[in-house]
């Protein structure tokens, strides 16, 4: 990868996110004041994002994709093509508030040892999103799938997973923060290499974030910058579908990572998982007054529970 003067590389994967695209891009050239190139890769969306971009944002590069190649492999394309120091991986679906990207570099400018940052996420009402997670594990996946994590969120050992015991409120080194924004080191990706293209959704960044510390390079969150994040916006409606490409993409991360023997103890975590919340939304879609919501949830539940148990 030949590096230029540019300072930053934005890369962002597009997939029928046009009504937040144009606000994502406009904060963007609002909000920085470095030196940039932006790419929005197009996952073959059937809206009019790509109408909007060829007429309103001549400057930003767009690669056009006849199918949805998933998210690490559109990520890849253009970082493969970008020449920034530094490459942020970034939402459509998301706010940038003034002065984060600038704040983002000169942190990683001033830690040579950082290989990648996540900024503070915040929801549409200026409310936390918790955004970083430590690495899962069969433990962790023990709390997640008992729900015993949602009972003692702020419990160091049960609440691991998420963090719930941390308030955000400071720099802190960190396993993973989510790759809806994720700023990472030219030097980290040349060294431990491009995103793993096994995974067509999801922990991808995770496996990213894994491998950098592998090779001694440190992640950390900055609260200092800070973007909105709406959440959802380039994901498959179906929740049975985002589920089951959860579950896989947890599957494929532990089988690489921790071998086979875990991933034949984590699908018995995950069956009684989906049993325990097919119980649970059995009795909210009899009992509850949202029951659309808890019927999708069930029929989500059931769809990736025939999916688990072939």
């Amino acid at each position: 990868m030949d590096i230029t003067t540019q300072v930053l590389s934005i890369v962002i994967v597009n997939w029928n996110a046009e009504g937040f695209l144009k606000d994502c891009l406009n904060s963007i050239y609002k909000s920085c004041k470095l030196k940039l190139e932006v790419f929005v890769v197009d996952n073959s969306s059937s809206d009019k994002s790509m109408e909007v971009l060829e007429n309103e944002f001549p400057q930003v590069k767009i690669i056009k994709n006849k199918e949805n190649l998933g998210f690490a492999r559109a990520n890849n394309q253009a970082i493969k093509q970008s020449r920034g120091r530094y490459v942020l991986m970034l939402n459509p679906d998301t706010i940038v508030l003034p002065n984060a990207l600038d704040i983002m570099v000169e942190f990683m400018d001033e830690h040579t040892e950082a290989g990648a940052c996540g900024p503070k996420l915040l929801n549409p009402d200026g409310s936390l999103q918790p955004s970083c997670r430590s690495f899962p594990t069969l433990l962790t996946t023990l709390f997640e799938e008992t729900l015993l994590n949602r009972i003692f969120p702020k419990n160091r050992v049960i609440g691991e997973y998420r963090m719930g015991y941390w308030d955000h409120g400071d720099i802190w080194e960190v396993d993973q923060p989510m790759g809806s924004a994720l700023m990472v080191r030219r030097e980290a990706i040349e060294q431990v290499g491009l995103l793993d293209e096994q995974f067509f959704i999801y922990y991808e960044e995770v496996d990213w974030c894994y491998r950098m510390k592998k090779r001694s390079w440190k992640v950390f969150f900055l609260p200092q910058a800070q973007i909105i994040h709406y959440g959802g916006a380039s994901c498959n409606q179906d929740r049975g579908i985002n589920l089951m490409e959860m579950y896989r993409s947890l599957i494929k991360f532990f089988r690489k990572h921790y071998g086979q023997t875990s991933v034949i103890l984590l699908r018995f975590l995950i069956v009684y998982g989906l049993l325990l919340r097919t119980f649970i939304f059995s009795i909210l879609y009899l009992l509850s007054r949202e029951q659309l919501e808890a019927r999708q949830k069930l029929k989500a539940c059931l769809a990736v529970f025939r999916e688990a148990i072939r």
